[in-house]
């Protein structure tokens, strides 16, 4: 549930339901998000669910805040529709190539590089969010003893499709753009498609994915 409601600047709510990072938080806000999303309420802009929070911007022409207020408070709980999850099988390629920090993230986790991937490959991780970049999205939670730090000196350019992690979570980078996650491989896999105009993010909030592995060959195949 909403544990506050504030301004934020002129024309945006900043719904808060805790601190805490962890799938039921999240779930709730998922289905707030859905459900205002599919309410279509006059005036509401944009709609931006995270970890657990979630930021709803208006148009002050339209409505204003007290008014939008009393619509979130007035959600009854068999009105927020249960979170439609879909389950995503992503292929990854662990080839060198790719692999830009596994000899990092064995070194300091004390696991060798088999143990590693282990710990990717047989788990269902969940999607928080998507964010900053289009359709990249962070997904939890990765196992305790494969929790690392993000890199001290981020990449001016990490390639896109490239798979990170860093402390709980996995993420999936849809374009080219500097980071600082520990890369572990590489999907051929196009994760966000701005020219699908429905639905272009092929991962979204609420959704499983499970990876598997794909040497190179099959990686060029996809790819093309």
């Amino acid at each position: 549930m909403i544990k506050n409601i504030s301004n934020l600047g002129d024309a945006a709510i900043y719904c808060d339901f805790g601190s805490d990072v962890n799938k039921e938080i999240n779930q709730e806000v998922i289905k707030y998000f859905k459900t205002l999303k599919s309410k279509n309420i006059k005036g509401i802009t944009n709609l931006a669910p995270s970890y657990n929070k979630l930021i709803i911007t208006f148009d002050l022409d339209v409505i204003n805040y007290k008014e939008l207020v009393e619509k979130i408070i007035n959600l009854k709980p068999d009105e927020i529709s249960e979170t439609a999850s879909k389950r995503k099988k992503i292929p990854i390629c662990i080839d060198e190539e790719f692999a830009l920090d596994i000899e990092r993230v064995s070194k300091n986790t004390n696991l060798n590089i088999k143990e590693v991937y282990k710990h990717i490959l047989n788990k269902d991780f969940y999607c928080y969010m998507t964010g900053f970049v289009a359709g990249m999205p962070f997904l939890g939670d990765t196992n305790k003893n494969i929790r690392l730090k993000r890199l001290e000196t981020p990449r001016v350019k990490v390639p896109k499709g490239s798979v990170g992690i860093t402390e709980q979570f996995c993420n999936i980078y849809t374009y080219e753009s500097p980071g600082g996650w520990n890369i572990i491989g590489n999907t051929p896999v196009k994760i966000f498609d701005k020219n699908k105009e429905e639905n272009p993010t092929l991962i979204n909030p609420g959704d499983s994915v499970q990876f598997y592995e794909i040497n190179k060959n099959e990686f060029n195949k996809i790819k093309e």
